[in-house]
């Protein structure tokens, strides 16, 4: 049977949803989704700062570090899908609250982390929890919002990411330069992990918060809960007109017939299960992997092979390069200390690191251009920022994927080309400016891609390819970038011009209601 709705379920909901208005309540949501989605920023790139920080502390060679900084992307690339087929099968708000809770607690953890291996461990479960919210919380904010407002709002919040990119640095600055020097043993704690520790704790607050709002309507009403999804209409009416909940206009909702039963059996819904009986659970794990089969097969196999394949190679080239510019402004303010005046390219400026056993200066501190250099780039993302919700109507989505990814492209083989710390910082703003503008756009996609039993899996399955993307990217940054760092660069980009090609076959979106 096919998994859409019946075309007049779909009307249905719109119209239901239409009558709720827009005000308070999608304020909100933008609001907390948008400060979720701003903490996955930082949960992703902190590791960034950790790396120059805790060289010492763990004695890290350049391979060490492309392992540490990939431990968060295995983590993403094991939890994606999971928490995704959880997502669709048990509820978005449940997910989203664990995930939440789970990601800061384990984060606060970690800052006490004695060894290598154990902090690299605690990170790689952060990333299990941190892909659970990344791929949900667009979804989530999405199945709130009418056909008209959808794609605005979903692009609003490029600008919640550049926000944590911002605050990320900012928050690094005012902490790691501190002289904190605890420790007993094995144990220590510095100024670095008291960084950590600290941009775990918003993770904790989001989840808690998380309480105080609905499981999506578009979900329950999938799962054949059509009184609680009317009642969550109906808070929603309340909150944006300030009437009686006797006022909303709609009393009943068509449910929705389960798009995962198969001819001749029952129909399962794995939302009402019980999470003690093993029956039951054979029941989920039947549903997840035929949500699995489904998205294999048509009219969805080719959007998600193009999904899949786009996230591959951005995320591959995003979170890599992400993840290493303060590991290379700290390389060039080195360089530039030691050869001043002297033009150098990022890989002349690995010449510095003689080989994978040489460790920096135990006593040396992070440059305050480093910090300054990363404020930067993120303060060059808000332009784009406000230009996609603002045209996003006028010129396409679809205009933003190919143009952004294809000049980002060019601007990554441009740093082969680059002879001082100035001219990389130019280039690593354009590049974070345009590929984090890129990210942000295809989650919107994504969302009126695929129905609502199978979108948060579409998004997990897409983003368990980028991990893997960006875990393999990382290790070969790592592991290059004092031999030969002129393959990345290529492979990076040649990944960025596939990305935009493929983003090019995908269909138009934005204009239809949520299936």
């Amino acid at each position: 049977m096919s998994l859409d709705f019946l075309e007049d379920f779909a009307s249905d909901y719109e119209n239901a949803l239409l009558q709720t208005g827009f005000g308070y309540f999608q304020l909100l949501l933008l609001t907390i989704c948008g400060l979720i989605y701003m903490n996955t920023a930082i949960g992703v790139t902190i590791i960034s700062f950790v790396l120059p920080s805790a060289t010492c502390d763990y004695a890290m060679t350049s391979t060490d570090k492309g392992w540490l900084s990939a431990s968060p992307m295995l983590g993403m690339l094991i939890g994606s899908y999971f928490w995704g087929c959880l997502a669709d099968t048990k509820g978005r708000r449940v997910v989203l609250i664990t995930t939440l809770l789970a990601d800061g607690i384990i984060g606060v953890l970690s800052s006490m982390a004695p060894m290598y291996f154990i902090f690299m461990l605690l990170r790689l479960i952060n990333g299990f929890n941190v892909a659970g919210t990344m791929c949900i919380i667009f979804p989530y904010l999405g199945e709130f919002q009418t056909t008209q407002r959808r794609e605005k709002i979903l692009c609003w919040m490029e600008l919640y990411w550049t926000f944590g990119i911002i605050l990320l640095p900012g928050i690094a600055w005012c902490l790691i330069p501190l002289k904190i020097n605890i420790g007993s043993g094995i144990f220590f704690f510095h100024s670095w992990n008291l960084f950590v520790a600290l941009c775990a704790v918003p993770s904790i607050l989001l989840g808690l918060w998380l309480f105080a709002l609905p499981e999506s309507p578009k979900f329950l009403l999938e799962h054949g809960e059509s009184e609680k999804a009317l009642e969550v209409l109906a808070h929603i009416y309340v909150k944006n007109t300030g009437q009686s909940r006797s006022n909303y206009p709609c009393t009943t909702l068509r449910e929705s017939i389960r798009p995962l039963q198969r001819d001749g059996e029952a129909n399962i819904d794995s939302y009402r299960l019980e999470n003690n009986s093993s029956s039951e659970l054979k029941s989920l794990f039947l549903e997840i992997w035929y949500q699995t089969k489904t998205l294999y097969k048509h009219p969805y196999l080719k959007n998600s092979l193009i999904t899949c394949a786009i996230q591959f190679c951005l995320t591959t080239s995003y979170y890599t390069l992400m993840v290493w510019f303060p590991e290379i402004f700290q390389r060039y303010d080195d360089f530039e200390k030691t050869h001043p005046g002297t033009p150098a390219s990022v890989c002349d400026i690995s010449s510095i690191v003689t080989s994978n056993t040489t460790f920096v200066d135990c006593q040396s501190e992070i440059d305050h251009t480093v910090f300054f250099h990363t404020f930067i780039i993120g303060l060059a993302c808000i332009p784009t920022s406000f230009w996609l919700p603002l045209c996003v109507h006028k010129l396409g989505i679809k205009f933003f994927l190919v143009f952004s990814l294809t000049a980002a492209g060019f601007v990554t083989l441009g740093f082969y080309f680059v002879r001082n710390s100035f001219e990389n910082l130019i280039l690593s703003c354009i590049f974070e400016a345009l590929t984090s503008l890129s990210i942000s756009t295809l989650y919107c996609v994504l969302v009126d891609l695929f129905p609502t039993n199978l979108r948060v899996m579409a998004a997990a399955m897409s983003m368990t390819f980028g991990r893997g993307g960006a875990l393999l990217g990382n290790l070969i940054f790592g592991f290059l970038i004092d031999l030969n760092c002129i393959i990345p660069i290529v492979l990076f980009s040649g990944m960025l011009f596939t990305s935009a090609f493929l983003c090019w076959l995908l269909p138009t979106t934005g204009a239809d209601d949520l299936d």
